[in-house]
């Protein structure tokens, strides 16, 4: 009652089988083993267990991926163990990636807008027209047509 604050965060395990959606944000260190979908914010290190998998938009200081992401983020440093795989657009200052960890999609080392909810050009358009595609569809579909 009398005694002093403690201001540091904890350490947040998601466990294996446990599957969360929406906005969630993380004040220390995470370690995800189960299914996080939506949005998500970390202001310690994040960790992506074999089991874990997160899909949606992620922002963070430090993530190590040994499990699966898919979506946008935005870091400063990303690491990809052996087990990991990291599929969508991401923005970060440092990379690593181990012999047997996938990235399949677009990175970029400056601030980005990727993680906008809409870009000025898509703003102006009419609701009657389809939302356009993201950069990385359009990456894949040129992939497809030249092979």
């Amino acid at each position: 009652m009398f005694g002093k604050k403690n201001n540091k965060a904890g350490l947040t395990f998601i466990a294996q089988g446990t599957k969360l959606s929406g906005e969630t944000h993380f004040a220390g260190e995470a370690l995800i083993g189960g299914e996080l979908q939506g949005k998500i914010s970390a202001t310690g290190k994040l960790t992506i267990e074999v089991d874990g998998y997160i899909e949606g938009e992620l922002q963070c200081k430090e993530i190590k991926v040994s499990g699966a992401f898919k979506g946008k983020m935005k870091c400063e440093k990303l690491n990809i163990t052996s087990t990991g795989s990291v599929e969508g657009e991401i923005a970060c200052n440092s990379m690593e990636i181990f012999e047997g960890g996938q990235f399949i999609g677009m990175r970029v080392r400056e601030e980005v807008a990727l993680l906008a909810s809409e870009p000025e050009s898509q703003a102006s358009q009419s609701s009657t027209e389809p939302e356009a595609e993201s950069q990385l569809d359009n990456y894949f579909k040129e992939l497809t047509k030249s092979a």
